[in-house]
């Protein structure tokens, strides 16, 4: 990769965290509504795998979504404006933060039922293996949703129908409150591929570069007609399961320990260590998130807050 390319990743990295870290500030003083699932320190995952994808294919993201939406490319703006629930967002405030969703983006949206999201994605998998064109589906999910029947029923579907998609695990180790030593014996959910006949692998889900290898590996696969992977991104959660989770499941070692797993500084090392990347570099990527950050911020509270007139729009009836 070109180091235009790489200076990319790390921008959207660093832009993804910052957001997230001004959404957890902005929904302490109560100006968002409903819940707040933040995936700060799994950063490497979404700009890992959204950076090997088309401007044409598809991502079913999670309830931690943020940084799969932004990965995809969501306007700052649009996306600010659905987390206020505001008229101007990308789904005139009726998907707040956990099911933001756009069409022309290929967004397919997340879902509140784990696992929920991962048969959803078939469908637009199966729609283009249908049309014929080479549109590649990413389906987003954590390790709770892998003992999901929903994970077993679509993988096994999406191998007997030789469907265009990446199955993507972002293990962060817990499901909301649970970690995986209770709820799994198996230590790499990847191996659950070879029961369905298709490629799994486990990646460290903290490096970007390895992240973005694999995914294009599988992502080729989809595209040239070889089928579905599922691919298993090891990564880490630093904070609770939603925002104002006290985390009495984690000891405070435990919590403390995890920010040593900093995805962004790992790769922020790497392109330092290639030359790529300069500390004037790094302050401009800073001034750059902040300033675009604070704008889409000032243009969601100015947005308007959607009227009773739309509440059937958009419905099946």
């Amino acid at each position: 990769m070109n180091r235009d390319s790489l200076l990319n990743m790390y921008f959207m990295m660093v832009k993804i965290r910052r957001v997230e870290e001004r959404i957890l500030g902005i929904f302490a003083q109560g100006k968002i509504p409903g819940f707040i699932h933040v995936s700060i320190g799994q950063e490497a995952v979404p700009v890992g795998v959204c950076s090997a994808l088309r401007e044409g294919d598809y991502i079913c993201n999670t309830h931690r979504g943020h940084g799969q939406a932004l990965a995809k490319g969501a306007d700052l703006k649009s996306f600010f404006a659905e987390i206020y629930g505001r008229k101007d967002g990308y789904c005139q405030g009726k998907a707040g933060s956990m099911h933001i969703a756009c069409k022309e983006l290929g967004i397919i949206g997340s879902n509140g039922v784990v696992g929920g999201g991962i048969p959803i994605s078939l469908g637009t998998a199966f729609a283009s293996m249908y049309k014929g064109n080479d549109r590649v589906t990413v389906s987003f999910f954590g390790d709770g949703a892998a003992n999901e029947g929903t994970f077993h029923e679509s993988l096994n579907l999406a191998a007997l129908w030789n469907l265009p998609i990446l199955f993507c695990c972002e293990n962060n180790g817990w499901a909301e409150f649970t970690p995986q030593k209770v709820h799994t014996k198996l230590e790499n959910l990847s191996l659950r591929a070879a029961s369905y006949g298709i490629p799994g692998v486990t990646v460290d889900g903290d490096d970007v570069l390895k992240v973005r290898e694999e995914a294009e590996k599988a992502i080729g696969l989809a595209r040239q007609g070889g089928g579905p992977t599922l691919l298993e991104c090891k990564t880490h959660r630093w904070f609770g399961h939603f925002a104002g989770d006290a985390q009495k499941y984690r000891s405070p070692k435990e919590i403390e320990g995890v920010r040593k797993f900093d995805a962004i500084l790992k790769f922020q090392n790497l392109l330092s260590e290639r030359k790529q990347l300069r500390p004037k570099d790094i302050e401009e990527v800073e001034a750059r998130v902040k300033s675009e950050i604070d704008e889409a911020i000032a243009f969601a509270e100015s947005s308007p807050v959607p009227g009773n007139e739309g509440l059937l729009k958009h419905l099946y009836l």
